[in-house]
């Protein structure tokens, strides 16, 4: 019997444990963890994910996405420490850059087992 395990959709688990987690202390309990604001500490745990889930992407041999979510996560970690209009721009094209990208990759791969399947 092969086992596989879905390493991404596990990383992503805990990766949003971990961002409400921050979020939730910094909302119901105190707006900074260490002097650091809470929803800053949420974001940067999402930007980790994308950067963890772009080095398995790599790992596994699927480069195209290895880069979508790199670019993703590097445009959310400039949107965490923007500090100019400009700075937030530009992480908000990364973002949705990265984003479209997985997205077509992902819908494309979708239908094509959708059509080997039936």
């Amino acid at each position: 019997m092969d086992e596989t395990v879905d390493v991404q959709a596990t990383t992503i688990g805990v990766g949003t444990i971990v961002a409400l987690g921050f979020f939730a202390y910094g909302r119901y309990i105190d707006g900074t963890i260490v002097g650091i604001d809470a929803t800053m500490l949420a974001t940067g745990a999402f930007a980790a994910t994308f950067a963890a889930i772009a080095l398995l992407h790599g790992a596994y041999g699927r480069r195209d996405f290895a880069v979508a979510h790199g670019i993703a996560a590097v445009g959310l970690g400039l949107i965490t420490v923007a500090a100019t209009g400009p700075q937030m721009l530009g992480g908000y094209l990364l973002l949705v850059g990265g984003g479209v990208y997985i997205a077509l990759v992902t819908v494309r791969a979708r239908d094509d087992t959708d059509e080997l399947a039936g």
